[in-house]
């Protein structure tokens, strides 16, 4: 694992393959190896052509742990993903993120449209736009003593979620209370490079796929049958949703 300073804050890395780039964003509670070399997506990615790079967030995985939730916005972690960019002296780059990570991915492509070619916005669609609620909650279940004390549903999921990562709870509950604005539509509108939006037909965190694509002109959108949040991230179908997605584009492929 790599590491790079972010400023001020240590963030790790990890790089594989050759061939046109694609920088990987993890979803909240999970961290490189669980949402892309346990899925299968690096040797998928690898072995499709491209060179992958992948981060984990800060309060995740080997990065630097902080517990001011002013410190995980969105743009602030899509600025952490444009600073390894420059790090690695990437001048543009496809991007996918799923979940909390399709939302960072979403923003370095608003606020740098110059660095991405193109992007994927997988595990959180329409929901994106209007929000996703539960923070609190969760940031409860991730501070209670233990999983038995723990009685809201949806958050306990979180929760064991978090703990199977072997997370930083304490960082985690700060990262869910930040500030989620929501994404304003004619923000979404202005992206002009391809997109491809992705969720599992029965995904209610992410929402509706259509919701999300009726807002992005040209965007693309696929949505998984019979997979929800946590199932559709190595889904079969998904992955091969992206590399026909990105095969059809032209980003410098050999």
């Amino acid at each position: 694992m790599h590491k790079f300073n972010s400023a001020g804050v240590e963030l790790a890395y990890e790089s594989w393959g050759e061939g046109p780039p694609i920088l990987l964003i993890h979803g909240f509670a999970s961290n490189i190896n669980v949402n892309w070399r346990d899925t299968g997506w690096v040797k998928t990615l690898t072995g499709g052509g491209y060179r992958v790079v992948a981060l984990d967030n800060r309060g995740h995985g080997e990065s630097e742990k902080l517990y001011d939730s002013a410190l995980y916005s969105a743009p602030m972690m899509a600025d952490d993903a444009r600073r390894l960019l420059d790090h690695l002296k990437i001048e543009k780059t496809a991007v996918m993120g799923y979940s909390m990570g399709a939302r960072i991915s979403a923003f370095l492509t608003m606020q740098y449209p110059e660095r991405v070619a193109a992007a994927v916005f997988a595990g959180l669609a329409s929901r994106m736009i209007t929000g996703v609620g539960g923070a609190e909650e969760i940031a409860v279940a991730l501070e209670a003593p233990n999983l038995a004390a723990v009685t809201d549903r949806d958050a306990r999921g979180f929760r064991i979620f978090a703990d199977s990562t072997k997370s930083d709870k304490a960082a985690l509950a700060a990262c869910i209370r930040s500030s989620r604005v929501k994404i304003k539509e004619e923000a979404l509108a202005a992206i002009r490079c391809p997109v491809l939006v992705v969720a599992g037909e029965l995904d209610e965190v992410a929402g509706d796929v259509a919701g999300l694509t009726s807002i992005i002109p040209g965007s693309k959108g696929v949505t998984l049958p019979k997979r929800n949040h946590m199932n559709a991230v190595g889904d079969s179908g998904y992955k091969s949703a992206v590399l026909d997605f990105l095969n059809g584009l032209d980003l410098g492929k050999a």
